[in-house]
Formats: structure tokens, sequence, C-alpha cells
């Protein structure tokens, strides 16, 4: 399972209701992505030091995917399949279901245009 940033945030924040859909998967993995918008996110917070301090304590938990050659290759061609469609999405978003897509691994996001995305299985926690 591949985390989105909402979905790494509602971990950090602790929310009780993705306990049971983590203990589910036999891997959580974190896009260098979602990463990099989560770090941005921490910088603009008041509580920075707390935020940091579980990231670096957590970050080693998971397994951050880097993009590569087949990512971009599927990245590409999501892209295009969204932009034929008249359905483009945030372009980190279009990364993240690239990974997806090249892992196999189902997206924890509350972002409903990921459904947009064919091949994307999107598990949400909304009530």
């Amino acid at each position: 399972m591949i985390l989105d940033t909402n979905g790494l945030s509602a971990v950090a924040d602790g929310d009780a209701a993705l306990e049971p859909i983590l203990r589910k998967a036999a891997e959580v993995a974190v896009p260098v992505i979602v990463l990099g918008e989560y770090r941005y996110g921490i910088q603009q917070s008041r509580d920075r030091q707390r935020y940091e301090q579980w990231l670096t304590e957590t970050i080693c938990n998971y397994r951050v995917l880097d993009v590569d050659e087949e990512t971009a290759n599927s990245y590409a061609t999501i892209r295009t399949e969204l932009k034929r469609a008249g359905t483009p999405i945030p372009s980190n978003d279009v990364w993240i279901a690239a990974l997806c897509r090249q892992h196999s691994f189902s997206l924890l996001s509350r972002d409903r245009h990921f459904d947009l995305v064919r091949g994307i299985e999107r598990i949400d926690w909304s009530p």
C-alpha cells in the first residue's frame, strides 16, 4: 500500500480509523513525491518540531519509493490517458499514480481524483 500525503498526515496525527487498514497491508510505502509534499507541509506548520521528530522516527518503518525510468513511462501513459479523457489531475498525483501502477500497490488517499486513473485501487478511510 502506498500512502498519499493526506494518508501520511493522518498517520502522523494518529487517526485511529487507519489502524485496521494499515494492519492488513503487507507493506506500506511512501513515494518520494509524498515525502517532499509532507516535508513542505511541515515547514509551514506551527507544530513543525513535533512533525519533524515524528517523521525522523517513523520513516524508517516505510519503504520510500523513488522515481525511475519505468515510473516515467507510466507517468507519461497515465497523463496521456487522463488528457484524452478530459480528466487531468495534479502532476504530483500522476507521479504517485504511476508508482502505484508500477509496483501494483493500492493507494491510501482521500483524493477522489485518483479514481479517474485506471488500474489504481484507492482506499478511503472517510466516514
